[in-house]
């Protein structure tokens, strides 16, 4: 099996596509829909990156970035951060940074973006 992927999104068409391509890749892929699920399972377990919708119910992707970052574990602390929005244009590269996400891709989502994206950032 591939490295561990975590995808937060609440749109199930976008997390079972976004599961089909990077599977495809061989990534394994984890799905949750909520910043809190995404805290739960890092908790309990290690991944290679992290793909965060920044639009999500319960706590979303600016808080749980910097909730992440946080963490008191330095291999969790450090997994890379990749924000998925569809309103990019209400933040800048300067403010997903300043909460600790290192790449971010824009809403409707262009997979050949995503495969590079996620293979840069867990260095395949």
């Amino acid at each position: 099996m591939g490295k561990k992927i975590l995808v937060a999104e609440d749109s199930s068409v976008i997390q079972n596509i976004t599961r089909k391509v990077l599977q495809f890749q061989n990534y394994e892929i984890i799905s949750v829909k909520n910043g809190q699920q995404v805290l739960d399972k890092l908790n309990k377990d290690h991944y290679d990156a992290i793909l965060l919708d920044i639009n999500m119910p319960v706590m979303d992707g600016m808080e749980c970035a910097q909730k992440i970052r946080a963490l008191d574990d330095d291999s969790k602390n450090n997994v890379p951060i990749v924000a998925i929005t569809g309103n990019a244009k209400n933040y800048s590269m300067d403010d997903f940074k300043a909460v600790g996400i290192n790449e971010y891709l824009p809403k409707p989502l262009n997979f050949d973006n995503l495969v590079n994206v996620v293979n840069k950032v867990t260095n395949n």
